[in-house]
């Protein structure tokens, strides 16, 4: 192995402009991360503690092993969404992946802060998320249930769709076949189709006095029926634990039901694991703190890719793959906390071809998706997980590349990408544009997790292309109906749609509709990394690699 990457003078200007930049802007992260883990605010928690209930983050932080992580999942969630509906932080839901008993388990707990846990459109996606998580890490998944229903003013958006409520269900029933293990407990009111959830679950437990299950309450049984009763004799813990059989533990309060859990979850069995290679951690040679200062303030500025690579991987150290060609994307075999893996990074700054030629960074051309397919098929072969550090501003245009075949050497990348059996990572560091995304592991080629740094910009072409491109369009229609444009109309024009354009492409933006499953201080990437392959070794179904017909 050879070790790559280079030392840094952090004191020097640029670094430490980049450094302070970068410092502010994670603080205003941090910052915005407390105030949406408040969920539905202060008052709120008091009203569920006067109940004698524990809120959802109390609930996991009891939950998980002592002095543990809880490694968040969807965050941001619905950040900015349903304003008028006065918000849903983090869409009423907490998601992620913590240690409970020393065994990985995803778990899923409604706030009930938050619009007394309603489901919106959002909640829906998250849920399903996490178990798509569960699902493909074959990992234990915890539900604890504490929600009043489906949103109704939105019931259109969040009920009759493949990827809505209902699949959920349909996801407890094909998760249990695959022999996943799901806890649900009944914290507090689970309604009409959402009580299936818990039901499904392997084994479900319900709190006395603040948990209730069934399909109607007793406001809507008196208008259906007729019949008047309360809640609590409705389908509360007696009536399903003694009388109805329908769940299996009667829990006398949050802390002794989350106890069992524990207890439970401490009893399950080891099963064989997927085999990927691991031996004792290294730290990085170059002090991942430098991952500050060497990102540039601006996403158009260049860096060397070797140089971000170098503090995140063990001993700083790299087996370089083709190191001499298509040089806009950087293939390599490292360790990243003592795990092997296959890196694909997009190299930022401008390099030269065996002729001489100079190619822009962060662009892919056909000799770099050549490489990469045929890098992620070795990765493939030898059962190696594939890290992807994205900062890609799309494939190379122009009648040289067309004639060279950019279309079909970007299809062989995308094909390797997209048929690839070994589980895939993936980071947005800066730029994620067009086709681009795609060929880097986007969210739609099934990475088992993908998050963005800060700086991440996602969306089909960069800003300033975008908003010159609508302005001539708008433009164009206008002269259509004879209007004249003056020059300063056209700046305001452009400033506007530029500023609305920046503000759909921000990692925050993406964050909220769960397009990235968080945000993550760079810093972090290398914990990121170790935990996803660890998630993923519980899976030891690792089908054949077959990438079909690709273009030569």
């Amino acid at each position: 192995m050879f070790q790559t990457g280079s030392k840094i003078d952090s004191s020097a200007l640029q670094f430490a402009s980049n450094s302070d930049f970068h410092l502010n802007e994670l603080r205003k992260l941090q910052n915005l991360e407390e105030i949406t883990k408040l969920g539905g605010g202060k008052k709120n928690i008091a009203k569920q503690h006067e109940k004698g209930k524990l809120v959802a983050r109390e609930r996991i932080a009891l939950l998980i092993d002592p002095n543990s992580s809880f490694e968040e999942i969807g965050l941001f969630a619905a950040h900015g969404m349903y304003e008028a509906e006065g918000g849903a932080p983090s869409a009423g839901v907490v998601a992620g992946v913590g240690k409970i008993s020393g065994k990985l388990c995803i778990i899923v707990a409604n706030d009930s802060t938050v619009k007394a846990g309603a489901w919106f459109p959002m909640t829906c996606k998250k849920n399903l998320r996490a178990q798509e998580i569960s699902i493909e890490n074959r990992l234990p998944i915890i539900y604890l249930v504490d929600s009043a229903g489906v949103f109704l003013p939105m019931q259109d958006e969040i009920f009759p769709d493949k990827e809505h409520f209902g699949r959920i269900f349909r996801n407890n029933a094909v998760m249990s076949s695959m022999g996943i293990v799901q806890i649900a407990a009944i914290m507090g009111p689970c309604v009409a189709g959402g009580a299936y959830l818990p039901i499904m679950s392997d084994e479900a437990m319900i709190v006395e006095n603040t948990g209730h299950v069934f399909l109607a309450g007793s406001a809507l049984v008196e208008a259906a029926i007729g019949e008047k009763i309360d809640n609590e004799s409705l389908g509360g813990a007696r009536v399903h634990s003694e009388i109805s059989g329908v769940t299996d533990y009667k829990m006398p309060n949050d802390k002794v039901c989350l106890e069992t859990i524990r207890s439970i979850v401490s009893k399950i069995g080891e099963k064989s694991k997927a085999g990927f290679d691991r031996i004792v951690s290294a730290p990085p040679k170059y002090n991942p703190e430098d991952l500050l200062a060497i990102l540039p303030i601006n996403t158009t500025k260049p860096y060397d890719v070797y140089d971000i690579i170098s503090r995140i991987v063990d001993n700083s150290e790299i087996d370089e793959y083709k190191a001499d060609y298509g040089k806009t994307i950087v293939t390599a075999y490292a360790r990243v906390d003592g795990w092997a893996v296959g890196i694909v990074a997009n190299q930022r700054k401008v390099v030269k071809n065996a002729t001489g030629e100079m190619q822009v960074g962060g662009v892919i051309y056909s000799d770099s998706a050549d490489k990469a397919a045929r890098f992620i098929m070795n990765c493939n072969q030898k059962l190696i997980p594939l890290v992807f550090l994205q900062d890609v501003t799309g494939f190379m245009v122009g009648s040289r590349s067309e004639h060279g075949g950019i279309i079909k050497d970007g299809a062989k990348m995308v094909n390797a990408v997209a048929n690839s059996v070994v589980p895939k990572f993936t980071f947005i560091t800066g730029n994620s544009y067009g086709a681009g995304n795609y060929a880097m592991c986007g969210k739609a080629y099934d990475p088992r997790l993908i998050f963005s740094w800060h700086s991440a910009r996602l969306a089909v072409m960069s800003g300033a292309a975008a908003s010159k491109t609508l302005l001539s369009i708008k433009l164009s229609s206008l002269k259509k109906k004879n209007e004249t444009i003056t020059e300063e109309l056209q700046k305001k024009m452009l400033d506007e749609i530029a500023n609305r354009y920046e503000e759909q492409t921000g990692a925050l933006y993406g964050a909220s509709r769960l397009w990235t499953d968080g945000i993550i201080d760079p810093r972090r990437t290398r914990d990121i990394i170790s935990l996803g392959i660890e998630m993923a070794s519980h899976n030891p179904d690792i089908p054949k690699f077959n990438p079909g017909v690709i273009q030569t």
